[in-house]
């Protein structure tokens, strides 16, 4: 019944082996983007790099009603890229929002991180948060991100790969 490919046109023959090249080149980009989105959990930095490995991470510290770190460092980032003419407007926000005793979404800082922030206050630039910024970096990193990697949103985001 069957009598082989050798009865096949030459024409389709071709179109074949282009389609199962094609096929191959295909399998190996996915291939590659699966190794490196893989590696999107290796270290906080990365996982702070990728959309969908920072969605993981929020969903997790809300989970653990704990996401006042991301924020503050998610708006460090938007502060220090900002235009002078806002930074004014979004270090008040960051101040009033994450820094200040009263604040709504309170980050754990030392008070000498605290005060030198205080003092910074009135004369403004691009790195006025960076060492608040780092602080918060280094609390994730020690405590929050080791917990994400065993935690279920972890498992769920690799899967989502």
């Amino acid at each position: 019944m069957c009598k082989g490919l050798s009865y096949l046109p030459s024409s389709c023959l071709e179109k074949a082996k282009g389609m199962r090249v094609k096929l191959s080149h295909l399998a190996e980009i996915h291939h590659k983007q699966k190794v490196q989105d893989g590696k999107i959990l290796q270290d906080l930095e990365t996982l702070l790099g990728s959309k969908i490995g920072l969605q993981a991470f929020r969903g997790f510290l809300r989970s653990e009603f704990s996401e006042e770190n991301l924020e503050f460092w998610l708006a460090c980032e938007d502060y220090r890229v900002s235009p002078s003419n806002m930074q004014k407007t979004k270090a008040s926000s960051i101040y009033n929002q994450f820094i200040n005793p009263d604040a709504p979404l309170e980050v754990n800082l030392d008070a000498e991180t605290r005060e030198a922030l205080l003092s910074m206050m009135d004369s403004l630039c691009a790195d006025t948060f960076n060492l608040a910024q780092q602080r918060i970096y280094s609390l994730m990193a020690k405590d929050s991100f080791p917990r994400f990697l065993r935690s279920h949103h972890c498992a769920e985001a690799i899967k989502a790969y």
